[in-house]
């Protein structure tokens, strides 16, 4: 036996907005992390009775933990069926120029705000043997970008790369336990990520050598977005990997897998980044 219940950080819109309706379309009772009490009020109206808003800042300790002790409570002395590592964010620029501030909030959130909540409800997936029920699993959402590098995501690549080294050392440790944890790593996904990205503000960057070449990558990052899965389809990924009784470590979910995907990981590095290169007007003019 085992509970139904999983929890899903950063459930206010996007990928984690969906993975709660799919989980709820499943069956399930689902408590979703939020960081502002409208968008909690808003997401309990919308999405009923089985579903439970924690105000919680995945960067915050003490928030989190307190969380914790909240679900423990809801629970009833029975394990969590799954924790799904969602909220996340993306910040665009040359590594050359980023502000180190923006780079640090970049880790802070995507790499060590999966690592704070792992601590604090772990317990409650079976590192508490004294709970009852099957031990739970960890989803971690990761992105294509924790494998590839592409030219003005690099404080985001580099902290899909951080996670996903992680959570392999993490699957590895929590044998122990009997937990799992298993990677999602999406492709282009059209989120509202794409309309911050069109309202960024890229101003510090005109003067720098590569103002053209990021405007290029802006343009087509938002029409690649425009095009890409819907939310729905990670989510129904992460169902399988909750559900599976012999789930893949990781789930690389990209649309035409075999053009956008298969390929490109196959081909040469130096190839990869002389069409790059190329397509953006990076190669050095000679």
């Amino acid at each position: 036996m085992t509970s139904d219940v999983i929890l899903v950080t950063g459930a206010s819109s996007g990928i984690g907005r969906a993975t709660v309706e799919v989980l709820l379309e499943a069956g399930y009772r689902v408590f979703g992390s939020l960081r502002s009490d409208a968008d909690a009020k808003r997401a309990q109206a919308e999405l009923g009775a089985r579903f439970t808003p924690l105000l919680m800042d995945v960067t915050d300790e003490a928030s989190v933990r307190a969380c914790a002790d909240e679900l423990r409570d809801q629970l009833g002395g029975m394990t969590l069926r799954g924790l799904v590592n969602n909220a996340g964010f993306c910040v665009v620029g040359p590594l050359l120029h980023q502000p180190i501030e923006d780079m640090r909030r970049q880790l802070e959130i995507n790499t060590l705000g999966p690592v704070i909540v792992t601590q604090a409800f772990a317990p409650l997936l079976g590192v508490d043997r004294a709970l009852k029920g099957k031990p739970g699993r960890i989803v971690n959402i990761s992105s294509v970008g924790g494998r590839f590098g592409a030219p003005f995501l690099g404080a985001y690549a580099g902290s899909k790369h951080a996670l996903e080294g992680m959570t392999e050392s993490l699957r590895r440790e929590l044998q122990l336990y009997g937990i799992d944890a298993i990677l999602i790593e999406p492709g282009y996904v059209n989120t509202p990520i794409l309309d911050k990205a069109l309202a960024e503000d890229y101003s510090q960057y005109r003067r720098t050598d590569y103002a053209a070449a990021m405007e290029r990558f802006r343009v087509g990052f938002v029409a690649e977005g425009r095009k890409g899965l819907h939310p729905r389809v990670i989510g129904k990924a992460v169902l399988t990997a909750l559900t599976s009784a012999s789930p893949k470590v990781n789930y690389t979910v990209v649309k035409q897998k075999l053009k956008n995907w298969t390929i490109p990981m196959a081909l040469p590095k130096r190839t990869v980044d002389a069409a790059i290169g190329k397509q953006l007007g990076l190669l050095v003019k000679r």
